[in-house]
């Protein structure tokens, strides 16, 4: 989880910069294509291509046709809002994730993991603190993006089961690379080489982040890891306060301490030997 929350805080700001060039769709095709590239090395680790193969298709078909637009409206809400905006409605995610998880994966909801999501979300809605307008168009993609990744995070559980990260990995490349061609190459133009150098960071972070999702979803349940993702709001926030002069003030501040407070408990909690 440690280098999720690192390579997801580095690939907004390299999704921001390359998307100021070029279109969200190819933006997401060169990530998946030339993720792909980058993954070969722990494919041939893994035995090859032939170790790819998996009895659970459609599952992987079904998560990434949702994952992929989620994550279209991850990347829009970048070009439209603060980046501490789009992470933090992001962070509505563990509300659908524990519910999903619970309906559908037999994970149990204790008091801790209830109170950790509560504390979470308290300080989300701190930092966001929509005004009387109600929410703008990019804060609504933001949110509809937020479901959309509920869903995915639930079945990488679920694939976690009977496939290894690295399988669901290679999956998630193919699938997405073949749903973003044809509207990559109708709004395709070529980057200029300060855009390639975003390009090539947005698509080390968005696949080995997954890489490390997929295998801490291994080692922990779904309303475990999760929480523990809300570390990226303050971090998300720092970097835009620090390379984009966004606004970092007091409430801010302690909607970052909740979120922390609550990541403790439930890591602590998660540690404890049990009775």
């Amino acid at each position: 989880m440690a280098g999720w929350l690192a390579l997801m805080v580095v690939i907004a700001v390299a999704g921001r910069e390359a998307t100021r060039e070029l279109a969200v769709f190819q933006v997401m095709e060169m990530r998946s294509v030339i993720g792909l590239c980058m993954l070969y090395q722990l494919i041939r680790a893994s035995g090859g291509i032939r170790t790819m193969k998996t009895a659970r298709g459609r599952d992987h078909v079904a998560r990434n046709v949702v994952h992929y637009a989620a994550q279209y409206g991850w990347f829009a809400a970048l070009t439209m809002i603060p980046l501490a905006q789009v992470v933090a409605i992001e962070f509505t995610m563990p509300i659908w994730t524990a519910v999903l998880a619970f309906a559908f994966l037999g994970e149990r909801m204790n008091v801790s993991k209830v109170l950790a999501v509560a504390l979470g979300l308290v300080g989300v809605g701190l930092i966001v603190r929509p005004g009387g307008t109600g929410l703008s168009a990019g804060q609504v993609i933001a949110l509809a993006a937020a479901l959309g990744f509920a869903v995915s995070v639930t079945m990488t559980k679920s694939l976690t089961r009977s496939d290894s990260a690295v399988v669901i990995i290679f999956w998630m490349l193919v699938v997405q690379s073949l749903l973003g061609l044809v509207p990559a190459i109708a709004v395709w133009r070529w980057p200029s080489v300060a855009v390639w150098g975003w390009v090539l960071v947005v698509a080390f972070c968005g696949t080995f982040s997954h890489y490390c999702m997929a295998r801490a979803m291994r080692h922990a349940d779904a309303t475990v890891v999760v929480p523990m993702d809300f570390l990226r709001v303050p971090l998300t926030a720092t970097a835009g306060w620090l390379i984009y002069s966004e606004r970092m003030d007091l409430v801010t501040v302690l909607g970052a301490v909740l979120i922390l407070a609550g990541n403790l408990l439930n890591v602590q909690r998660a540690s404890a030997p049990q009775r």
